[in-house]
């Protein structure tokens, strides 16, 4: 190339710093673990009153923790720290940036950071105010595990719904389905209260999951037909999620059981049956689910056949044109 080609030669523009998109990912992360925890931060933080607590004190005077520990919220704990790795996943999906895997994995971290920050702070006010004995250890053992368990079914939910494929990212929105349906239900109830919940709310609450997961299989599709296992997957999970929300939170909210571990894992079983059997309300959904998704299928077979760029539109249109140039051009 000649000096003057290269005097008058464009310049390129510079895509952004690994630092930048680094930290960029890293707040884009702490952010979604923030918004994960907002139903509970804006409730004004105070732990839950403890069965085991060392002293009696009145609701208003127990300290501040970044988390709900207590056996009666365990669900709450699913949902507060799954959606925030589901948000940031989704974010990096959206945003696709160059340097992805350097953002995912910074974005991953600032999520890890909040929950982490959260469960220390929550769990050294926990251990300084119980009573000491067995039953307080094993109590605090439990919730420490059912933490651990959060937050690695957080990561799931992130690496499934920052993936580019868009099976894994059906599967990551079926998995939240549920647990995203009931963490806005926690903004309601912190917002309002728990006596102040509109009646209409708790009855739409019941069909958003499923509403959530036929959008994402008809946007997933079925081709090719591997895809079909997701949609097994999502629609179980649309079936089986609600019933252990429910099993865990009748059987962990029941103080009559407290400490009886074959009698509560026997009332478990019993209650896990009775939701997933005929009674337990979760066809409806499932169907509803289905019929959304087919719905979806069928809108999308029908816009693609008439989009323009569409192969046996494109292969008819070309030909007639040639057909008819051949018989207007003079013989020669």
């Amino acid at each position: 190339m000649s000096l003057p080609d290269q005097a008058t030669r464009p310049l390129e523009p510079a895509g952004p710093a690994p630092g930048r998109d680094a930290a960029l990912g890293w707040l884009l992360g702490i952010l979604a673990g923030l918004l994960g925890l907002g139903p509970w931060l804006i409730t004004g933080l105070q732990l839950p009153l403890q069965n085991l607590w060392g002293i009696e004190v009145l609701p208003e005077q127990m300290p501040v923790s970044l988390l709900p520990l207590s056996q009666y919220e365990l669900t709450a704990l699913v949902v507060l720290l799954t959606t925030g790795g589901a948000a940031a996943g989704l974010a990096v999906r959206i945003w696709n940036p160059a340097r992805r895997r350097l953002v995912t994995w910074c974005a991953a971290a600032g999520v890890l950071a909040v929950q982490f920050t959260a469960a220390v702070q929550s769990f050294t006010v926990l251990d300084g105010g119980l009573t000491d004995g067995t039953m307080a250890g094993i109590y605090f053992a439990g919730l420490l595990g059912g933490v651990i368990a959060c937050i690695a079914a957080s990561l799931v939910a992130f690496v499934l719904l920052a993936s580019r494929r868009r099976a894994l990212v059906a599967l990551g929105a079926g998995l939240m389905a549920v647990p995203l349906t009931s963490w806005a239900m926690e903004w309601v109830v912190g917002s309002v209260g728990q006596t102040n919940i509109p009646v209409l709310v708790p009855s739409v609450a019941r069909w958003v999951p499923a509403i959530l997961v036929g959008c994402a299989l008809a946007w997933c599709g079925l081709r090719p037909a591997r895809r079909a296992v997701v949609w097994l997957a999502d629609l179980a999970l649309l079936w089986v999620v609600p019933a252990l929300f429910i099993s865990v939170n009748y059987v962990l909210g029941t103080r009559a059981l407290a400490g009886d571990l074959q009698e509560m894992l026997l009332m478990s079983r019993q209650i896990l049956a009775a939701t997933l059997g005929p009674d337990g309300g979760a066809l409806p959904t499932v169907l509803l689910a289905l019929a959304i998704a087919m719905a979806g299928l069928g809108i999308r077979s029908v816009a693609a056949r008439r989009r323009p760029g569409n192969p046996s539109v494109n292969e008819a249109g070309p030909q007639s044109g040639d057909q008819a140039g051949t018989q207007a051009s003079p013989t020669p």
